[in-house]
């Protein structure tokens, strides 16, 4: 069962937008570069560039998701000087 639900385009693209509504809830860029290596994926077994085996299309998942985030991390990520200042610490009573 799991084998033809992963084999199907829209359910890749689902999930990617999904993941996308649950960054919107939790924003942080964490769920954003799952979402688009979902999309992705669901692109490509749509357009049957992808090979329909589960494990190859979790690693095709896993591939597009890494590079998403790297590439969200770079353009999007911390700006260089960003420094967190902490005017209070915890242990202060």
């Amino acid at each position: 069962m799991w084998h033809s639900i992963a084999a199907t385009w829209w359910a890749w693209v689902v999930l990617g937008f999904a993941l996308g509504v649950l960054e919107v809830l939790a924003p942080g860029y964490i769920f954003l570069g799952f979402a688009i290596g979902a999309v992705l994926t669901g692109v490509l077994v749509g357009f049957g560039i992808a090979p329909v085996g589960l494990p190859a299309l979790i690693l095709i998942f896993a591939v597009a998701s890494l590079v998403a985030w790297l590439a969200l991390r770079r353009t999007v990520g911390v700006r260089k000087g960003q420094v967190k200042l902490w005017d209070r610490d915890i242990n202060d009573q």
